[in-house]
């Protein structure tokens, strides 16, 4: 009877101390970004930029004793920050958010090696790769395959993986030796599992979600391991949201059918995620234990609790921005989407590519040159950054529509070579193509045929083709096109030109209005 009322007693004491070690359980809280693309400034609807972004960081870090901050690459190259200033903005304001591990993208090779290889060596915080070999190069010791960190009295190992550079990084910027990126997570995942004694093993990658060419993604790295409890992606912009696993989930099973927790926030910085792990139980755990939110980056924080140091420092920077984004050059009538791989957008870079290099031709031509007339255009969308709203167009905003240092160049192929690329588009949902050609497609990523002027392309005919050097290189997977021979290249960035192209409607007071229909058009017939 007396031990009876001792453990009734005793009941709501124990009750008590388990709410206690529950409040005070050890926490690791993991924030990601990936995919901001120098998206300094607030975007134009009213998400992401970096003051916000610093000041949600700085808010969970005073919330939460364990933070660690990662970011998944292509943080550089999209806004006219780094058109104008090469990453001198975008790197100092990475090291004052105070990230933890940074790993590269695929941009942060725009600029060549060299130039990286500068930037990186002010990168404070773990940098990390285990499939790129940088031996022999600037590059050389620059990063590390993997850290781990102590928290909470457990070992948290992170890997970096990269992304396979052929046919996507210009040669003239990587020069890196490519280790396949399963073989090389699973030895470095099982060395920190095994060897080191990792508790839990986060392998942070720039290779993509979904799936777009033969290259590997997040999904298919999973599938193939045992080892990765976290991935922690980049590359196709792709918004991982929780809250609609149907779309793209959240948790992909790995070899062992152990599903593994899969986080990806998209592009331009609108989101932060947020990855909470439980440190007290982690043996036995897997992704469904490890709590996944995103949290949106909005301009809800008032100035005064943003850092003033960092605006300081971008001020000078924005001034230049601002008086190139302010002067008005031409008027779009009506809002277009860079995202739509056979809208307007597609098709206006493709004209304006089309009609300047034909001009270009004939003007050469006229000087003696022996280059024939220009029978079509094909422009990557891959290279189109930003949306065009109706309305004012600016100077600033072209300039960050068409950010890379690209070249039109002039080439002759062969018809297959030209099908082979464009079947490679239709597999894509389409690519910018000028008005005198048609894509005839099955719907289903087939291609059946290709019509130029209003002909039946010839495979074994030779044509001449304008586009840009990244292109004709066999980038953005248009392998076949690097089969040609070179008959021109430009000694201007495409910039100039196209700037011309929307200052001379701007004269002429033509509103630009381009073509909306597809030019990768379906035929379901057969």
């Amino acid at each position: 009877m007396i031990i009876s009322s001792i453990v009734k007693a005793a009941a709501p004491i124990v009750g008590v101390a388990a709410l206690c070690f529950s409040a005070y359980a050890e926490k690791l809280v993991i924030l990601h970004t990936n995919d901001t693309h120098s998206a300094i400034e607030v975007n134009a609807d009213g998400t992401g930029g970096v003051l916000q972004r610093k000041a949600i960081i700085d808010s969970v870090r005073k919330a939460e004793k364990n933070v660690i901050t990662v970011d998944a690459g292509d943080m550089v190259q999209g806004s006219l920050y780094f058109k104008y200033f090469r990453g001198d903005v975008e790197y100092p304001l990475m090291n004052m958010t105070g990230y933890d591990i940074r790993i590269l993208g695929n941009h942060e090779f725009d600029n060549g090696m060299k130039d990286l290889a500068e930037k990186y060596s002010t990168v404070k915080g773990a940098r990390l790769s285990a499939n790129y070999d940088f031996d022999g190069t600037e590059l050389e010791g620059v990063f590390s395959p993997y850290v781990i960190k102590k928290v909470g009295g457990k070992k948290i190992g992170f890997l970096g993986l990269n992304v396979d550079p052929e046919s996507l990084i210009s040669k003239h910027c990587i020069n890196v030796k490519f280790k396949d990126i399963i073989t090389e997570a699973n030895k470095v995942a099982a060395f920190l599992k095994h060897d080191k004694k990792c508790d839990l093993v986060v392998a942070v990658t720039h290779i993509g979600y979904e799936k777009e060419n033969d290259k590997t993604t997040d999904p298919e790295l999973i599938a193939a391991s045992r080892d990765i409890d976290i991935v922690i992606g980049g590359h196709s912009h792709t918004l991982i949201d929780p809250k609609h696993p149907e779309r793209f989930p959240s948790l992909i099973p790995n070899a062992d059918g152990k599903p593994v927790r899969v986080v990806q926030t998209g592009k331009y910085g609108k989101y932060i995620g947020k990855i909470t792990v439980d440190l007290d139980h982690l043996k036995g755990s897997d992704g469904e234990d490890y709590e996944y939110e995103l949290i949106p980056v909005t301009d809800r924080f008032p100035e005064e609790q943003l850092d003033r140091k960092m605006i300081a420092f971008i001020e000078p920077y924005r001034q230049i921005v601002d008086s190139v984004g302010g002067h008005v050059i031409a008027k779009a009538a009506y809002s277009m989407k860079n995202g739509e791989r056979t809208g307007p957008m597609a098709n206006m870079t493709a004209d304006l590519t089309y009609d300047y290099l034909v001009h270009k031709a004939d003007s050469l031509r006229a000087a003696g040159m022996d280059i024939p007339p220009v029978d079509m255009a094909i422009m990557n969308v891959g290279g189109i950054r930003q949306d065009m709203p109706e309305g004012d167009i600016t100077e600033g905003q072209i300039l960050s529509t068409y950010p890379f240092s690209n070249y039109f160049v002039i080439v002759e192929l062969k018809g297959k070579d030209l099908m082979e690329a464009l079947a490679v588009g239709a597999r894509k949902g389409g690519e910018g193509i000028s008005r005198n050609v048609r894509v005839v497609t099955d719907g289903n990523g087939g291609m059946r045929r290709v019509i130029i002027d209003g002909e039946e392309m010839d495979p074994e005919k030779n044509y001449i083709l304008g586009t840009i050097n990244y292109a004709a290189e066999g980038n953005d997977d248009m392998v076949s096109l690097a089969r040609h021979r070179l008959l021109w290249t430009d000694d201007v960035e495409t910039c100039v030109p196209s700037l011309r192209w929307f200052v001379r409607q701007g004269e002429l007071g033509v509103p630009v209005a381009p073509d909306p229909n597809p030019r990768y058009v379906i035929d379901t017939s057969l």
